[in-house]
C-alpha cells in the first residue's frame, strides 16, 4: 500500500492517443477480461483471511496463487517460489515466467503484493493480484517478443520485504545485475470504493529517486495512459510514485510505472478492507487496461490465433461451492463414462481422490481452498472448491 503523497500532475486524460496505435487483437484479448472471474478472485481471495507475512494464512494465499497458474496451463519449470526471512518471519515470492520469443532474456515484470495486515485485504491487495492472475490466464498461450515475469510479492506491507530481497538478490547479486529489466508494471491498491463514481485510475510516474530514471519513467506512463483510453472506458491521471513494490527496482536505475485508485480507500490496514466495501467493476475495467498495456509493453501478436475447440468437460457443474458436506458433480450425457476425482490442499497434499462417485463426502475436510481435478480419459478440469460450514 501506498502512503499518502501529493499530486503533482492531475490532468485528465482523454481521448488524445499521440502516436499510439489502437490494435484490434489487443482490444480482443482485453475484452477477454471477465467480471465473473475478477469477481471470484477477489471472493476466494477474501474468504482466506487475514495473510500478515509468516502466517498460515499467507502460505495458503500463496499456494491459492500457485495453483491457479496450474489450473491456466503453467507448468513447474515456469514457477518459482523465492523464499526470503527478516527477523524471525519467513515468507515467499511467486515468481511466473513467460518466455519471449525474440527477446528471451530481457524482462517485462508486472507485479503486485499478496500480504495483508488487520484485514482481508480484498482491496489492498487482492485487487492487485487478481488482475494480474487474470492477465496471465488470458496471455498464456499469445506469443510476445520480451519475456514477462508474473510476480506475487509478500512483505509488502512490512516495509516492502519481498521485493527488496528479489530486488537485492536476483535481479542483482553481489551487485551484479543478473537480470535485463525493460520495465516494472505494480498494481496496488486499485479497488476503489463501493459507491463512489469510480472513473479514472492513477498512472504512477518516478518523479523522485534517483532522477536518471524519470524520464523514462515518464514515457512508459505516458504509454500506459494511451494503453487504459485505448483499451479501457477509464480516465487517467498521473500520480508520483511512492512506497509500494516498484521502489526497491527504482533505486536501482529500473524503469517503473504502475495502477492506482484514484478516489483513495480508507479501509485498507483495517477490517474493513472486504469485498463489500470495493467497487468489483473498478477493478474489471483496470483489468481491461492492463491486459492492453502489458500486450504493448511486452510487444504481443497483433493476429489472434484461431480459438482451440472448447473442451467438453467445461459443461460439467461441481456444486455447491463453497460446499459443506456434499459435493455434486453433474456431467454431460456424453460423459457417463469411468472419471476420477481429488481434492487437493494448498500445498498440493491429496486429501481425497473418488472414482465414479457423483456426490463426494467433504464432510472430514477441514475449512479451506482446496484444488479439485476431475479426469476422464485424457482430459482433465481443474476447478477451485471451497470448503465451508
Amino acid at each position: 500500500m501506498k502512503k499518502f503523497t501529493t499530486v503533482v500532475c492531475t490532468a485528465l486524460m482523454m481521448q488524445s492517443i499521440g502516436a499510439q496505435s489502437f490494435i484490434q487483437a489487443y482490444k480482443d484479448r482485453a475484452d477477454m477480461v471477465t467480471q465473473a472471474n475478477i469477481t471470484t478472485n477477489l471472493q476466494e481471495f477474501s474468504n482466506l483471511g487475514v495473510k500478515t507475512t509468516g502466517s498460515v494464512a499467507n502460505t495458503n494465499t500463496l499456494n491459492w496463487i500457485k495453483n491457479k497458474y496450474i489450473s491456466y496451463g503453467y507448468t513447474v519449470s515456469q514457477i518459482e517460489e523465492s523464499p526470503f526471512t527478516f527477523g524471525s518471519t519467513s515468507s515467499k515470492n511467486l515468481i511466473i515466467t513467460k518466455t519471449g520469443t525474440l527477446y528471451p532474456n530481457k524482462y517485462v515484470i508486472i507485479c503486485g503484493h499478496y500480504d495483508t495486515i488487520y484485514g482481508p485485504g480484498v482491496n489492498d491487495n487482492g485487487s492487485g493480484t487478481s488482475i494480474i492472475l487474470e492477465a496471465a490466464r488470458i496471455l498464456k498461450n499469445v506469443p510476445t517478443e520480451y519475456s514477462i515475469k508474473f510476480i506475487h510479492f509478500s512483505g509488502e506491507e512490512q516495509g516492502l520485504k519481498g521485493s527488496s530481497h528479489y530486488v537485492n538478490n536476483v535481479v542483482y547479486q553481489g551487485g551484479v545485475r543478473k537480470l535485463d529489466i525493460k520495465l516494472v508494471f505494480n498494481l496496488d491498491q486499485v479497488g476503489g470504493v463501493k459507491g463512489n463514481n469510480n472513473t479514472t485510475v492513477y498512472c504512477d510516474e518516478d518523479q523522485g529517486g534517483l532522477s536518471s530514471n524519470n524520464a523514462a519513467s515518464a514515457a512508459v506512463t505516458q504509454q500506459l495512459r494511451n494503453c487504459t483510453a485505448l483499451y479501457s472506458p477509464l480516465l487517467t491521471a498521473v500520480d508520483p510514485a511512492a512506497d509500494t513494490d516498484y521502489i526497491p527496482f527504482e533505486q536501482k536505475g529500473e524503469v517503473i510505472t504502475g495502477f492506482f485508485e484514484r478516489i483513495r480507500s480508507s479501509y485498507p490496514h483495517s477490517s474493513k478492507d472486504t469485498f463489500t466495501n470495493m467497487d468489483p467493476v473498478y477493478v474489471y475495467k483496470i483489468g481491461k487496461a492492463t491486459v492492453g498495456a502489458l500486450q504493448h509493453f511486452a510487444t504481443a501478436s497483433t493476429t489472434m490465433s484461431k480459438p482451440a475447440s472448447k473442451s467438453s468437460l467445461e459443461s460439467v457443474k461441481i456444486y455447491p461451492n463453497p460446499a459443506s458436506n456434499i459435493l455434486n458433480i453433474e456431467l454431460p450425457d456424453a460423459k457417463e463414462s469411468n472419471f476420477s476425482f481429488e481434492l487437493s490442499n494448498s500445498m498440493g497434499r491429496s486429501m481425497l481422490k473418488v472414482n465414479n462417485e457423483r456426490k463426494v463426502d467433504v464432510s472430514g475436510l477441514q475449512n479451506g481452498v482446496y484444488v479439485g481435478v476431475l479426469k476422464i480419459g485424457e482430459e482433465t478440469l481443474v476447478k477451485n472448491i471451497m470448503i465451508e460450514r
